[in-house]
Formats: structure tokens, C-alpha cells, sequence
């Protein structure tokens, strides 16, 4: 009968179609589309989600429809491009429609006969999203890269900025990009090699940190930020990378030596405790609680490397922390024991403080490039941990963020092609139930499959980053920087 109904509404543009299609009972088989929209669960002002068949056809139809909303799509060159007036109308359809908030979609193809494909679903959250992300896109070439740059992307259409582009800075790399809670005024990035330094903006202030000290193994790496944004948590790292001639993981990168430090933004001090800045241990990937009572990170036994890097595995790990004193707790408590197995990586902990997303690994910590990384979530109300089943995929899952509500999740993913991280998006329920996640959609439907760039460090934000390359540039090139002090509580 649901069949009977979509058929009729195809009537008015298609009568061959309505004419010919099979009187079987409905088989229960999807169409083939990218990107995959089948039963994922969307924001009501993201862009619309364009889609193409995945298999060529002679003629192709939609009917997309939600509520008094009727939409009639013939396929152009394959792809069905819903045009943005239409879908905010389906959008506001399917929220009014309390108990099936869905807009429907139904697709028709004629290869020697036409096939009408079981409808699917295209939920709408009530939950609203922040309105852009921000990540840095940069070619998987290992080793060498010519352009790179760091770009925000607006969820409510396709348009994307940039934030800072190497080209303004002779080609050097930049990375770590992070936000002090989701605040587009308020964030950093480092650049390395030539004009080296890490730039903190808050507001309409700028600062050059010079951040390698005597105490220190390598300047300031991994960062996260405290609540109150004079703090940011960061890890120093000796870093290198290796390449493997027979396995499934192309790259390793690994860690000869790690700690986690605190620095101070208004008194330009790193602080430190023994118990997190240990040559026993590999410390990385800190990041704050948003009460900022609590410092979260992923820790290691050290071992000799590279020859032992199969053998390195990461707890999840806390120490608590005083952001009027200035003071860490006297004991690390660890809620997932590399004991069982997993390495872990990337802890986030949702702007609610109920959640914690951490990535697990079979062994080492930068597991962007281990197919078998998958995101785990930690309920730190119950201290259960369960794997994100209906998130992962056979290749890498890989970091991820938080929005400022706590109702959506970005992450990186290779899925599509083994190759290049995509970002792809999904809602978690306040309970903590995960919806099927969906790609960053993009007006052509083929993009991903030609652009060559990945999205790495995808990081929700609440508003446009204000456009300042040309002030960040000539800061970057001509400010000697402020060289940071070092302190270590006993």
C-alpha cells in the first residue's frame, strides 16, 4: 500500500514509470546512493542532502516529500540536487510531525525497466547544531605537501572560508587548530618550521608564543582548553613517522618520548606534576573536563621505540585539577586499562559532562591511520563503556569533537576510499543513543570522490571565524614571540 501511495504521487510527471513498475510486494531493498542518506538522522538547518545513484541508469526520479511537502526530482547526470528553498520547506514539514519527524524519500529507476526502491528515511533531531566546523585540509602524502590551510565550513549551506593558508607564510605547515569551548574568538593553531610559533587570538588580541623551553622536549603539541580560557592543556611529543612494506596500516607514527603540560595564558607559564611529566610513562592527548576540575589523558608505559612500537598501548586516564591554585590532585585514576587489550586515544569529554568519546586501537597512540581504530563512548555517570557500533566502519574512525550542546559529534573517517579522512556528522540522544552518522553534504554529489585533500581536526564552532589572514600573516612573519617559562609542582 506505501508503495501504491508513491507511485501515485509520480503520476503528474511520469505516467511510464507509474505504468510499468513491478505489482511484486516491496522486496525491502534501498537504492544504491552516495552519499549514503538511507535512515540517518539530520539538524533541521543543515544544507540539503543532494544524492546520486551509484550506478548508471537511463532515467531516475525522486519524490522526496514530508508531511503537506511534495517533491518531484528528475536525476541530472545521475545526481538529485534538492534545491534549498524546497528543503528548508520538507525540513519544517517533518519537525512539525512530533510523532514521525521523517522526510521521506522514494527513488525510481529505469535501466531496461523501471524499479521502484524501497522509501527511506531522512529523520529531523530537534536538537539544533552549532552552525559551522572548522578543520584543516591537507593532502595524505606522508611527508610532503605544498598547500595547506585551515577552513570553516558553514552546516547551513556549502560555502567554506578559510581561516589561514600556508600560502601566506611560506608554505609552512600549521596544525592543531583548537577552540576554547566552541568560541570562534577564541582559539590557536601552531605553525612550524619557518615562522615558527604558536598563535593564541582572543578577541582582538593576538599572541606569538615561542613555547619550546629548556625543561620541555619539543614546543607545545595536542591542545585543549580549560573552560575559563586561561588555561590550555598541551602534550610535547617527540614524534616520528615510519612506513610499513607489507601492511594493512600504510603509516606508523609513533612517540619516542611524551608528557602532558598546563600552560598559563596570563602568566605565560607552562605548569606541570611529576605524575603526568614522567620518562616512566608516554603521557598525550590531555583535554579538560568542562567543569575544569578534572584533566583527562592518555598514558603509556615507555618502551625502547620503534622496535617496540606493536607492543605500546595507551590507558585512559584522569588527575584532578585546581584552576585557582593552579595545583594537579596527588593521584592518577585510569577508567580504561590498556591491560584489556585496547590503546586509546583522543578522549573528548561532551560540554555536559556526561560523555566521554575516546578512540581504541590495538596498539600505539595516533591511530589515523590504524583501520582498525573505532570510537568508543565512556557514560562517566555509570563508568560504562560501550563501542559505537552504528559510528564505526572496517577502515579508521579517527578524532572527533563534540557540539556545544552536546547533541552531535563530528568525526573522521576513511570508509569512503582507505585514503582521505572525510567528516561526517551524527546525533547522540541525552542518554547517550547514537544515530547513524552522515557525510558533510556537498552540492555536487561526486566532490568527495575528486577532491584530494583530507579534512583533518574537525572541531564544531558557534559562529564565523572573523577573516584576519592578513593580520595573522605579517604577526606570524615579523613578532619574535613571547617566550613561555616553565614550573613543576612537586
Amino acid at each position: 500500500m506505501k508503495r501504491l501511495c508513491y507511485i501515485l504521487l509520480f503520476l503528474p510527471l511520469c505516467f511510464s514509470c507509474y505504468y510499468t513498475l513491478p505489482e511484486s510486494e516491496d522486496d525491502g531493498s534501498y537504492p544504491d546512493i552516495f552519499p549514503d542518506y538511507i535512515e540517518v538522522t539530520v539538524p533541521a538547518t543543515i544544507a540539503p542532502l543532494n544524492f546520486g545513484l551509484s550506478k548508471p541508469c537511463e532515467e531516475a526520479y525522486a519524490v522526496i516529500s514530508a508531511r503537506k511537502k511534495v517533491l518531484i526530482l528528475k536525476a541530472r547526470k545521475g545526481q538529485f540536487k534538492i534545491p534549498a528553498s524546497d528543503w528548508k520547506e520538507l525540513v519544517a514539514e517533518a519537525i512539525i510531525t512530533v510523532t514521525d519527524p521523517a522526510i521521506k524519500v522514494f527513488v525510481c529507476v529505469r535501466t531496461d525497466k523501471w524499479v521502484g526502491y524501497h522509501p527511506f528515511n531522512i529523520y529531523v533531531a530537534p536538537d539544533p547544531i552549532d552552525p559551522y566546523i572548522a578543520y584543516r585540509l591537507i593532502e595524505p602524502g606522508y611527508e610532503l605537501w605544498n598547500r595547506m590551510g585551515i577552513y570553516q565550513r558553514n552546516l547551513e549551506n556549502y560555502s567554506e572560508s578559510a581561516i589561514m593558508e600556508n600560502k601566506l607564510t611560506d608554505k609552512n605547515c600549521m596544525n592543531c587548530h583548537s577552540f576554547c569551548m566552541q568560541n570562534p574568538d577564541k582559539m590557536l593553531f601552531h605553525m612550524r618550521a619557518a615562522n615558527a610559533g604558536t598563535l593564541l587570538i582572543d578577541g582582538d588580541k593576538i599572541e606569538k608564543l615561542n613555547t619550546k623551553t629548556a625543561e620541555t622536549m619539543s614546543a607545545l603539541v595536542y591542545p585543549s582548553w580549560h573552560p575559563s580560557g586561561r588555561y590550555v592543556a598541551f602534550s610535547v611529543n617527540q614524534t616520528h613517522q615510519s612506513f610499513h612494506q607489507n601492511d594493512r596500516n600504510r603509516v606508523e607514527v609513533f612517540d619516542d618520548a611524551s608528557d602532558v603540560v598546563v600552560y598559563d595564558t596570563e602568566k605565560h607559564e607552562i605548569i606541570t606534576t611529576s605524575l603526568i611529566f614522567s620518562p616512566n610513562a608516554f603521557e598525550t592527548f590531555p583535554t579538560f573536563s568542562p567543569d575544569g576540575q578534572t584533566l583527562y589523558f592518555c598514558s603509556a608505559e615507555a618502551k625502547p621505540m620503534p622496535e617496540s612500537f606493536r607492543d605500546v598501548r595507551y590507558s585512559l586516564c584522569s588527575i584532578s585539577f585546581d584552576p585557582s591554585a593552579r595545583r594537579f590532585g596527588v593521584e592518577v585514576d585510569t577508567l580504561h586499562s590498556a591491560s584489556h587489550g585496547k590503546s586509546a586515544s583522543f578522549p573528548r569529554v561532551s560540554p555536559d559532562g556526561r560523555h566521554l568519546l575516546y578512540t581504541l586501537a590495538g596498539y600505539g597512540n595516533f591511530s589515523i591511520w590504524h583501520k582498525d581504530a573505532d570510537l568508543y563512548m565512556l557514560d562517566l555517570e555509570t563508568g560504562v563503556s560501550q563501542s559505537l557500533d552504528i559510528l564505526n566502519s572496517d577502515d579508521v574512525e579517527s578524532y572527533h569533537s563534540w557540539s556545544s550542546n552536546s547533541r552531535w559529534i563530528v568525526f573522521s573517517s576513511r570508509r569512503i576510499d582507505g585514503l582521505y579522512t572525510r567528516p561526517f556528522i551524527a546525533h547522540i540522544d541525552a542518554e547517550g543513543k547514537v544515530s547513524k552518522p552522515f557525510l558533510l553534504p556537498q552540492k555536487d554529489t561526486e566532490f568527495y570522490h575528486r577532491f584530494m585533500k583530507s579534512y583533518n581536526i574537525p572541531e564544531f564552532i558557534t559562529g564565523k571565524v572573523k577573516d584576519r589572514r592578513r593580520e595573522l600573516s605579517l604577526k606570524v612573519k615579523n613578532d619574535p614571540g613571547i617566550n613561555v617559562t616553565f614550573s613543576q609542582t612537586k
